[in-house]
């Protein structure tokens, strides 16, 4: 008897759970073939090798089945990593790092350079064909100075900024191809100065720009809880709000959220927050009925 039957045969006894898995899968790659689903990249999945295999796997599935998937990715303890080996310490208020003139070209450096190509060399190596940028590329993100709100009015964040504008040709030329963009989040000011952007703050500007019809955000918590750290699977806007004012989200989480809601605001149809230390968690989001994370909607 051939290798390849004893194979076949020992597998046997699992095809109907396959077999219903991919059938779950159909309607939901129907309803989304064509569309733009923009996938912010971050936590513990960029820097766990087998997650981030994972993760490259299931985007070069995406493009392959007719979605069109964008990737802006973040970089966080990577680059307070960098900066730490070179004895520059990192400071953070309202959740975003303080980038300082000195610090600002390592981080491009990061994020640009090392992390950016990582990403794309290993989507390529699974077969895809990905193309990275950073927001400067192209002016793709005009950005501007971060000001502080409320008790952090008084600090200056130098060179962290926000998003101006952006410039979606860039990106539209390359959903229109076998292309996947990979995008490192940082920008350019008016006046040609480099700013760090969250990426979190990006891919709610890009989600909202190219009107994406999902967008996923990679984390490494299981998504939204709530105050007896339950996780809440669905919440609309106003109960997001809610949870901010009462404290329950707050620190990191709250760019998160606020990029979600602001993508949801302008009309993208949901937002998910996602554990992207989950194996396969965007096809898994995408693909079943359960899902694993916390779905944000507008009403």
């Amino acid at each position: 008897m051939k290798k390849e039957e004893v194979i076949y045969r020992s597998d046997k006894k699992n095809s109907p759970t396959i077999a219903k898995i991919l059938i779950e899968a159909l309607p939901y790659i129907q309803q989304l073939s064509g569309k733009v689903i923009v996938i912010k990249f971050g936590g513990h999945a960029m820097t766990d090798e087998t997650l981030k295999n994972n993760f490259a796997r299931d985007v070069v599935l995406l493009k392959q089945v007719g979605l069109h998937p964008v990737i802006i990715h973040g970089g966080g303890p990577q680059i307070t990593s960098y900066l730490k080996k070179l004895g520059i310490e990192s400071d953070f208020a309202d959740g975003m790092r303080i980038t300082d003139p000195e610090s600002i070209h390592i981080i491009e450096m990061v994020l640009g350079g090392l992390i950016n190509k990582e990403i794309v060399s290993c989507i390529s190596s699974h077969g895809g064909k990905a193309v990275g940028l950073s927001g400067k590329d192209g002016g793709l993100i005009r950005a501007k100075k971060v000001i502080g709100q409320g008790k952090f009015k008084n600090i200056d964040f130098k060179n962290t900024g926000t998003v101006q504008s952006i410039d979606p040709e860039v990106v539209s030329l390359l959903d229109g191809s076998p292309f996947i963009p990979v995008i490192a989040p940082i920008g350019i000011g008016d006046d040609g100065t480099t700013y760090n952007i969250n990426a979190d703050i990006v891919a709610g500007k890009i989600a909202y720009i190219l009107q994406a019809r999902k967008y996923l955000m990679l984390t490494n918590t299981t998504g939204i809880l709530d105050g007896d750290d339950n996780l809440i699977k669905s919440i609309n806007a106003v109960k997001v709000k809610e949870l901010i004012k009462d404290n329950i989200i707050s620190d990191g989480m709250l760019p998160k959220v606020e990029s979600a809601l602001e993508a949801v605001s302008s009309g993208v149809e949901h937002v998910q927050i996602i554990d992207g230390t989950v194996d396969h968690a965007v096809l898994l989001e995408l693909f079943t009925d359960a899902g694993i994370g916390t779905m944000i909607r507008r009403l």
